[in-house]
Formats: C-alpha cells, sequence, structure tokens
C-alpha cells in the first residue's frame, strides 16, 4: 500500500488508516449503535493485514474502550502500526462529557490512555477540540512538555483553524492537523490546507464518506431508522431534504467506480485523497467485511475528468 511523508514528523503513513471511533461502543452520547467488540478487533486485524500502518483512535470514544480495544488487537503483534490518539475532552462519574486544556487533566489523560493502550510512548497526541479557547496556550504548553519528556512523540491537533494553530505555533511546532473533509464538507480547501502545506503540517482528515453517508450502504430506510443511541440520528445529512440529494451524489460515486472496481465509499475516499495538501484518510470500519469494503481507496485514482464531473455535480447541489 502507497505510503505518504507525513509532515515533519518522520513517519510515513499509509494513505487510509483505521478510525476506530465507531468501534467505541454505544453507551456514550456519540456512539454508532450496537457494536460488537469481537468484530471491532476483526476489523483491526484485517485492516493491518491489507497493510495500513496506522490506527486513530481518542480516549472519549467509548469513554475510553476503544482505546482498550486496539491495545488487545495488538497484543502480541511484532509488526506494530503507529497509533495516534486524542485528549482534551473528559467525561465525569456520570459519564457527562466536557472540554479541559487545563495542564493537570491533560497529564492525567495522557497517563490514561498510556495505560489503556498498554505503552509506554504514544506516537502521535493530539488535542481533540480546541475548547475552551482561552485555554489553548496552556494546553499546548502542555502537549510540548509531554513530548520532551518522551510520553508521546509527536504532537498535533484536530479541529483548529489557522488562526488557532499560529497560537500554538508560537509555542511548538504543530506536527499535524486532523479536520473533517469530504466532498460535502469543504471547509479546509480555502485557508486551513494551504496553511499546513506552508508549514510542513502533516494533515489527515476524517469524516471522508460523511460519516457513512458515502459509503454506498445507506439507504434512505436505513437512514430514517437508525438506532436511537446512534448520533447519526442527529445529522442533518442523514435527514430531509439532505437525505435525498446525498443519495443522488452516492449513485452518480456509483456510476464513476464501476469504471474502477470500486465502492461508492471508495471513490469517495480516493477524492479526498486527490488533494495535495492531505496526507491520509481516517477511514472506521466496525468489521472485517466493511474494511475490505473500503480498502481500494488506497490504490483507486481518479482521473482529472472523473474529478471534474464529482466537482460539478456536487456544486450543482443545493445548500
Amino acid at each position: 500500500m502507497e505510503t505518504r511523508r507525513f509532515g515533519s514528523t518522520g513517519m510515513d503513513i499509509t494513505s487510509i488508516g483505521f478510525g476506530s471511533w465507531a468501534i467505541g461502543g454505544e453507551n456514550w452520547s456519540h456512539g454508532w449503535g450496537p457494536q460488537d467488540d469481537n468484530q471491532a478487533i476483526e476489523a483491526i486485524e484485517c485492516a493491518l493485514e491489507s497493510g495500513i500502518n496506522w490506527i486513530d483512535t481518542a480516549a472519549v470514544y467509548g469513554l475510553g474502550h476503544s482505546e482498550e480495544l486496539v491495545a488487545k488487537a495488538l497484543e502480541g503483534t511484532t509488526d506494530k502500526p503507529y497509533v495516534f490518539t486524542k485528549c482534551a475532552l473528559v467525561w465525569d462519574s456520570n459519564n457527562q462529557i466536557g472540554n479541559s486544556l487545563k495542564r493537570d487533566s491533560i497529564r492525567r489523560e495522557c497517563e490514561a490512555s498510556l495505560k489503556r493502550l498498554k505503552t509506554e510512548t504514544i506516537d502521535l497526541y493530539q488535542i481533540h477540540w480546541p475548547n475552551p479557547e482561552e485555554d489553548i496556550e496552556e494546553g499546548w504548553g502542555t502537549m510540548a512538555e509531554l513530548k520532551e519528556e518522551g510520553l508521546v512523540k509527536h504532537i498535533g491537533v484536530s479541529n483548529f483553524n489557522v488562526e488557532q494553530m499560529k497560537r500554538a505555533q508560537g509555542i511548538a511546532p504543530v506536527a499535524s492537523l486532523q479536520p473533517p473533509y469530504s466532498m460535502l464538507r469543504r471547509g479546509i480547501e480555502k485557508e486551513i490546507l494551504p496553511h499546513c502545506m506552508e508549514h510542513d503540517i502533516g494533515v489527515i482528515i476524517y469524516s471522508p464518506m460523511l460519516s457513512g453517508m458515502l459509503s454506498g450502504k445507506m439507504t434512505r430506510e436505513r437512514a430514517l431508522h437508525l438506532p436511537k443511541n446512534d448520533w447519526r440520528r442527529n445529522n442533518k445529512e442523514f435527514q430531509e431534504p439532505r437525505l435525498a440529494h446525498n443519495l443522488e451524489l452516492v449513485e452518480h460515486l456509483r456510476t464513476i467506480g464501476k469504471k474502477h472496481g470500486a465502492s461508492p465509499g471508495e471513490v469517495a475516499i480516493a477524492w479526498t485523497l486527490w488533494h495535495p495538501g492531505v496526507t491520509g484518510a481516517i477511514v472506521g470500519g466496525r468489521s472485517a467485511e466493511q474494511v475490505e469494503g473500503i480498502i481500494g481507496a488506497a490504490d483507486l485514482m481518479l482521473n482529472q475528468q472523473e474529478v471534474d464531473a464529482i466537482e460539478t455535480y456536487v456544486t450543482s447541489m443545493p445548500e
């Protein structure tokens, strides 16, 4: 599988990474409905066997459960992948999630993640959200301390804008950014991606299939009857009138994919990888079957005509 230089980190990562948000389970506010742990572990194993060399997780996914599953899947593995995780979303005894960029909080989170992941150092540690914004400097300064102490190898940010990244860069270099990006969420193209390219900041994007909407597996019936504990029920992209337009786009992607023997989801992922500012795409999988259904995106090379056709179609969609 193709690898790409990941900013200034010195790591070469595959163009696709395994995202472990969805495998965190259903017992938290941003769960994806019922999830079988054995299937989750099989999904990770399938991803690694297919050549993927990095996993992205976060402490908050499943309130620690996702990190634990990653560790379990990697037990006994000799050729271990890079493992990236995140901090700054914390939960209380009632499982209520809040934001914290305080020094003591980030240190506690790091220690907890190291324990759950069963490792002595984290390959990439990321601030999940820049909230509270007034504490960005304190939080990023703490991240720099963790790097100096060897508890983490590299430090990055997620969901930061350019101004927020500049504030962090004034304290210590930002190795990476993790923003949302898909053909239906293109806000990073104007300022954020150019800034990252200029400052050699690696970019690993999330939700390239818009949380499954562009996977080719979503139907109107399924979208309107998602489990009550699936956070996507409240996402406008899964509700009318957006739902109908999105499903029409999927059929357009399906037509393009047929020429390559690829699924609509693989076309959607490959489209994000077309941008020179994107290092890799985080792709979730809740089972080995789902992973097998998207792995082809790593080798799918869309031509200019196909990219232009997608551009024409997307820009014609109603807001």
